[in-house]
């Protein structure tokens, strides 16, 4: 047994102090220099090069939407950026695309509805604040787009940051298992934020919650499912939702693969999660385009029928590649890139999927990894163009919480509120960095719609 001594709450606290001489606080607010020749534009079409010819139009036309969606398929661009800026060695299991849309409401095992971060496609080790970054900014981007004054945007990003720094300092002085076991339970908000909220925000969050666009399991069911003469089967609604029997684009899984793939997945499960499985019969597959981030990936959504055709359930198979953080880099995974995101997901995330889990397959001379959920699970998203500032505020702070939650889950909590301190210098330079980081998006946005009209890259009609 190992009787390494853990280190004490001080000790975490002067080892976190000790971070600010290699990386002052105020250090953060400076968003890094790119190298002459960097174009944004060419860098987002390399990583289309690894990914499904067919979508990329629709792709690029759902990134140049508005600076909103850009900024939520440019993970890589500001990974990049991040990795030539001046970094502090807290390193954690970080989401690596922390933006403000991934965090969702979604049905716990419970079925509790709890609010968490809901996408681990580019999770990895990296230092903290890169996950905060990447927050803090999307609040500045969401509150231009919404017609905010600049001042505006600078208290969405502070409060927000400030609310991180108390937040992990909180779970730092928690027990390990009262961290561990911590959820913003939507029904008992006042109970798990222990009083953090003042009432007046408390109701505000009501008012956040209020403007969640979910959707019914069983009535999202209905909508992909159309009668045939063999039983239910997926909808044909191209190129959204493509049965792979109509799909004629080369490159995807076949009906053979997604089998083997699903009977490989079921051997990551718990035991009695692979019984609950095996009740339940594949029957039909399709392609599904999903997010903006994420397009030209491999995604796929398998029926499964249980009891009798009245009992669908729906697996989503989505395709795992290297994660921005690593690309940026240069650090390749020790382990397939399906299981990074379901180990990740399991690590920050305080309910995970109990249908979590991952599988590999050869295709075509090389192997590819893809990890698998369900699709659906009461998730709903906020609708943020719905929300006014106070309560872009009180979402943002949300976000924060959550965020420091997931990361005091891995057990560094004590060094990041060691290094965060207690005085608002921390605050500030992530708001700082915010601003500045919005503008160099919405520069790249402007790139992105430029190279529209020069003919490099084509949107889908």
């Amino acid at each position: 047994m190992d009787t390494t001594a853990p280190l004490t709450p001080d000790e975490s606290k002067t080892r976190g102090q000790a971070q600010r001489e290699a990386a002052p606080r105020g250090a953060i607010a400076k968003v890094s220099d790119r190298p002459a020749d960097y174009d944004p534009v060419t860098r987002l079409m390399w990583q289309g090069e690894t990914r499904q010819p067919d979508l990329l139009s629709l792709r690029y036309s759902r990134m140049l939407a508005d600076p909103m969606s850009f900024y939520r398929g440019n993970a890589l661009l500001m990974a990049e950026d991040l990795v030539r800026g001046s970094n502090s060695s807290l390193e954690v299991q970080i989401c690596g695309d922390a933006h403000l849309a991934n965090f969702n409401l979604f049905s716990s095992p419970e079925r509790r509805l709890v609010f968490d971060v809901n996408d681990f496609d580019e999770t990895d080790q990296g230092p903290f604040e890169w996950d905060l970054k990447r927050l803090v900014t999307s609040l500045t981007v969401a509150s231009s787009h919404l017609g905010h004054s600049d001042a505006q945007q600078e208290r969405i990003a502070r409060t927000a940051a400030q609310e991180y720094r108390l937040s992990i300092r909180r779970f730092a002085g928690e027990d390990r298992l009262a961290t561990w076991y911590s959820t913003l339970d939507i029904d008992a908000v006042v109970t798990d934020l222990g009083g953090f909220f003042t009432e007046n925000a408390i109701h505000r969050i009501d008012h956040v919650v209020a403007f969640a666009s979910g959707r019914d399991t069983r009535k999202a069911f209905a909508k992909l499912i159309v009668d045939d003469k063999d039983g239910p089967r997926i909808v044909n609604r191209p190129p959204l939702l493509v049965p792979l029997k109509d799909l004629h684009e080369s490159g995807y899984l076949t009906t053979g693969d997604l089998e083997r793939l699903i009977a490989g997945y079921a051997r990551t499960l718990s035991h009695d999660r692979q019984v609950l499985l095996s009740q339940f019969t594949p029957v039909d597959a399709a392609r599904k385009v999903v997010g903006v981030g994420s397009v030209g990936t491999e995604c796929y959504v398998v029926l499964l029928l249980g009891r009798d055709e009245f009992d669908p359930f729906f697996l989503q198979v989505k395709q795992a590649g290297p994660s921005v953080i690593a690309t940026a880099t240069s650090h390749e995974s020790m382990m397939p890139a399906g299981e990074r995101v379901v180990q990740g997901q399991r690590l920050m995330q305080a309910t995970p999927d109990v249908f979590l889990g991952w599988h590999s397959v050869k295709k075509g001379g090389s192997t590819r990894h893809y990890y698998v959920r369900q699709l659906f699970d009461n998730k709903a998203a906020i609708a943020i163009d719905r929300l006014d500032e106070s309560l872009l505020v009180t979402y943002g702070r949300l976000c924060a919480w959550t965020l420091a939650r997931a990361h005091a889950r891995g057990g560094r909590g004590g060094e990041i509120a060691g290094y965060l301190g207690k005085s608002d210098v921390a605050d500030d330079a992530f708001a700082e960095f915010a601003m500045a980081y919005r503008d160099r998006t919405l520069s790249d946005f402007a790139a992105l719609t430029s190279a529209v009209k020069e003919g490099r890259i084509t949107l889908a009609t």
